[in-house]
């Protein structure tokens, strides 16, 4: 058997029976594509089966070099026709790390050598698979640094998936960690797994390192990595592996926006604004004709499962707590009278349910009203009467606390917008995260005089004005804060100008004039001190709006881009005071 594995190996490498499979890795705040992995296929019928196979039999026959050197060229060669320039995507490499080490792939791997492919060594992040056992760390840490000296970036692979992983990020302190796909799946219903994802999650913070999970397969393993703070996102959920290159699917696209949509709006908002969608969970149910017996093994089964929804056509029309199922079973004839009846013959039919867009705060306060033999049961949510998940009482209360602390610490009083500390984090988060994105920096014009004027309660209300009129249009756009006074913050996750924004300060300029006695809008100023003391006509409330992008700019931190929109700002005002 050795022989024709040997035969295969050999066949398969010196007739270049191998090809090229790409799939991408996906940016988890705003789908953008971010880089795509090059994978190997064997292209011929053999007896090695698989790649991982013929990884290890290169290495049993000492072929390895001439295996890796020749899956480099054929993806090179496939990437040569998607890494032209403009496009700017990163072209993620597998690399053994015996094979990394070796003078021949640091003699063969330059930048001359990439030149005829035109890609740039900043293009190419080289993924060290955790399963490969490195045995003189200290050598290989050096020629992890020459790498990282010649502008390639390094990715730790399988991460989770062997026992020495820890050291080995410590040691090479990699640009990238690739979560192993083991520690995703199932990873929504899974704690320990959800433990350790998050624990990662706030290493990378503090180290810098980005985080890439390998694997997402469903929407829940999405929703629960996105709002776990994961970076970048790899599996068939976005795409499978194929030769060509190609757009994530709008679908794919949809779900990536409507959860980051929601996890903003989770928490940033009052619980007043947030719907009880948001905090549904798409949990089992069980049909009306399901047998008693079959629902209590289920809970058996599962230790942290507490009630069920049971269904007709999609409908709810019952649910069925553990401990309810538990006492009719109980006594000397309770399971054999129950054990093979229908669950609607004892599940509850007097149960809270509520509508998607039903506020938390209102959901909060019916649950509360309930008997307290109730209290704690599901709450199920619904959508046109159709069951969508349920809530539990603890992550209701949960949230409503940490929404409302979350407020007091975080949004501005007047406003109700995320201050300085949230527009701050969302600030990195986008530089961090997004391929494309527009800060607008929005100043309301002459309001200092409009304050001295009429009193700073009218103030109040035009700060207000503003406020509503952004909440009012919170759909498009990506973020809103409000700086204080009578300063916000727009972001978008695309390259705009600040004529994008006009629709707003139409509206704003408009309505704002129902503040203003109607002597003044009819002369279209009002009189006030200025600040040396002097009487002076002063234009009506305006907006200016200046906005910045990374179109063709790099900024390197929050403050590099806050300055540039002060300056432009200051150069707007400017402006104003000369044509006023």
């Amino acid at each position: 058997m050795s022989d024709l594995i040997k035969e295969a190996l050999d066949y398969i490498i010196d007739n270049k029976k191998i090809k090229t499979v790409f799939q991408p890795i996906v940016s988890l705040r705003d789908g953008s594509i971010y880089g795509h992995e090059a994978l190997s296929r064997i292209t011929c019928e053999s007896e090695i089966k698989n790649t991982d196979m013929l990884f290890n039999a290169a290495g049993k026959y000492n072929r390895l070099w001439q295996l890796e050197l020749l899956c480099r060229t054929k993806a090179l060669e496939a990437a040569f026709i998607f890494m032209i320039p403009p496009y700017s995507k990163k072209l993620f490499i597998n690399v053994n790390p015996y094979t990394m080490h070796d003078e021949t792939f640091k003699r063969g791997f330059t930048k001359d050598f990439l030149k005829q492919y035109n890609i740039d060594p900043k293009s190419v992040i080289f993924e060290i698979t955790e399963k490969n056992v490195i045995t003189d760390i200290s050598s290989f840490k050096s020629t992890v640094d020459y790498y990282k000296s010649q502008d390639y970036s390094i990715a730790i692979d399988d991460a989770g998936a062997g026992y020495s992983g820890l050291n080995l990020i410590s040691d090479v302190h990699p640009h990238f960690i690739k979560l192993d796909m083991n520690l995703i799946r199932g990873i929504s219903t899974d704690r320990l797994k959800f433990a350790l994802v998050k624990g990662m999650v706030e290493f990378s913070k503090a180290s810098n390192i980005s985080i890439i999970a390998e694997g997402i397969e469903t929407y829940e393993e999405l929703d629960t990595i996105i709002n776990l703070g994961v970076q970048y996102g790899q599996g068939y959920y976005f795409q499978k592996p194929e030769e060509k290159i190609r757009d994530v699917d709008q679908s794919v696209l949809k779900s990536i926006m409507e959860i980051n949509s929601k996890k903003n709006h989770i928490s940033t908002g009052f619980t007043s604004n947030i719907y009880i969608r948001n905090l549904a969970k798409n949990t089992r149910v069980v049909s009306t004709n399901e047998k008693v017996n079959a629902v209590y093994e289920i809970f058996i089964k599962d230790h942290d499962c507490l009630g069920l929804c049971v269904v007709d056509n999609n409908v709810p029309v019952g649910i069925v707590t553990k401990e309810n199922i538990a006492l009719k079973l109980s006594g000397n004839y309770g399971f054999s009278l129950y054990k093979n009846k229908s669950i609607k013959e004892i599940m509850d039919r007097e149960f809270l349910y509520v509508e998607y867009n039903t506020p938390i705060n209102v959901v909060s306060e019916l649950a509360m009203n309930r008997l307290n033999d109730k209290l704690y049961d599901l709450i199920v949510v619904t959508e046109n009467n159709k069951f969508i998940g349920t809530v539990t009482i603890k992550d209701l209360l949960q949230k409503t606390t940490e929404l409302e602390v979350s407020a007091a610490k975080h949004l501005n009083p007047l406003s109700g917008l995320p201050g300085n500390i949230i527009i701050e984090q969302t600030l990195n988060q986008i530089l961090m995260n997004f391929s494309e994105y527009s800060v607008a920096y929005l100043d309301i014009d002459n309001f200092k005089a409009y304050n001295d004027v009429y009193g700073f309660e009218k103030g109040d209300r035009v700060i207000k004005l503003l406020s509503d009129i952004l909440k009012k249009h919170r759909n498009d756009l990506y973020f809103i804060g409000h700086v204080g006074g009578d300063d916000f913050v727009i972001i978008v996750g695309k390259c705009v100008c600040s004529d994008y924004f006009m629709y707003i300060k139409r509206e704003f300029e408009k309505d704002v004039l129902k503040y203003y006695s109607n002597t003044d809008v009819e002369n279209g100023y009002i009189i006030s001190l200025n600040r040396r003391g002097e009487i002076e006509k002063f234009s009506l409330i305006t907006l200016t709006c200046v906005v910045v992008n990374n179109a063709g700019y790099n900024f390197k931190n929050v403050a590099d881009l806050t300055e540039k929109l002060a300056n432009l700002k200051k150069t707007a005002k400017q402006q104003l005071k000369i044509l006023s």
